[in-house]
């Protein structure tokens, strides 16, 4: 079978890999489509590990059940890619994403266990979810982003009225903004460098203005609009710079949420978060019932992950894909491909 794998620097190779061989435990997928991450992006642009076949967001039907007697071939489903060990603390409170083995295995995220930019992948029997009939193969594969907005929204603890500013307007920055109105924010701001995606955050209906986070006069302008700072920032960037302006734009006694990676060490003048006494989290994944969560607000249509997706594109394009989703200039926030297609 064909897979996409990191070749070099910013670089893909359209290659040929063996199949995962049944064993009696993991469930076999043959995978119908998968996301594009930030985090995918992280690897690319490092060009490391090399071999490394990402895709850890996606839809597929099971081929061979393993030892998940609950499901059939053919069954359409998901999956938390995560391994954590599942008898530490952090498992036993419902908390995986705290595991220190949570990305040792994970799929499409480590070496022994490709992701979804194959067409048959195998996964933990523990991690595989059942989709619902209503829910597409498309939504499907939004499951996982879509868990990663609400676990820093919950994080964050807003309140009905609270302002929040969403810096980076990414998928993960989109979803975080919709849920951070869906908790009852009454104004949602996001902050951007690419121009196209600062508009579309707004056109998309989840922000209700949006910040060039370029313009010297940033700071000054956030705060005319917001009198004295917001009372949430979500960092979707993972940026050093963004990072330090997150500090000014935040109110004393604020919140700021670190959804965004970044794989450098990020400086900032520490007296400005002890004289603001501001709370400054940290957020990673999401748990068990949060991706369930998602499932089921898509399921019972209470939010639209679709408005996201900007394009399905073939295994062959896959470079294309990144290329564009790193442009700067381009507004597609999620691209999703299709394993099977050449």
């Amino acid at each position: 079978m064909k897979a996409a794998i990191i070749e070099d620097i910013k670089k893909f190779k359209i290659t040929d890999v063996k199949e995962p061989t049944p064993d009696n435990e993991k469930v076999i997928i043959n995978v119908i489509k998968t996301g594009i991450c930030g985090s995918d992006i992280h690897y690319w642009d490092a060009g490391e590990p090399k071999g490394l076949i990402m895709g850890h967001e996606f839809t597929g039907k099971v081929s061979n059940p393993g030892n998940r007697y609950d499901l059939k071939i053919g069954d359409r489903v998901t999956a938390l890619p995560i391994s954590p060990c599942g008898h530490c603390e952090a498992c036993e409170t419902g908390n995986p994403q705290y595991c220190a083995e949570t990305w040792t295995h994970a799929v499409g995220l480590s070496l022994d266990n490709p992701g979804g930019l194959t067409s048959t992948i195998a996964v933990r029997p523990d991690m595989v979810i059942k989709l619902p009939d209503n829910v597409t193969d498309e939504e499907g594969a939004m499951v996982e982003p879509t868990a990663v907005g609400l676990h820093a929204v919950h994080l964050a603890d807003i309140r009905v009225g609270d302002k929040v500013l969403v810096v980076g307007g990414g998928i993960i920055g989109l979803v975080s903004a919709m849920f951070a109105k869906l908790e009852g924010a009454e104004y949602v701001a996001v902050s951007e460098t690419n121009p196209a995606r600062g508009q579309k955050s707004v056109k998309l209906g989840v922000a209700d203005e949006w910040f060039d986070a370029k313009d010297p006069n940033f700071i000054n302008n956030i705060m005319t609009k917001t009198q004295n700072g917001f009372d949430i920032v979500i960092d979707c960037s993972g940026n050093t710079k963004a990072v330090e302006s997150e500090l000014m734009s935040v109110k004393a006694g604020g919140t700021i949420v670190l959804a965004g990676v970044s794989q450098k060490p990020i400086e900032f003048a520490s007296i400005i978060a002890v004289m603001k006494e501001i709370t400054i989290k940290g957020s990673i994944a999401y748990t068990k019932e949060e991706f369930k969560k998602c499932i089921s607000l898509i399921s019972n249509k209470k939010i639209d992950v679709m408005k996201f997706v900007d394009d399905i594109v073939p295994l062959t394009d896959t470079q294309k894909a990144y290329e564009r989703l790193t442009s700067g200039t381009d507004d597609a926030v999620k691209i999703m491909v299709d394993p099977n297609q050449y």
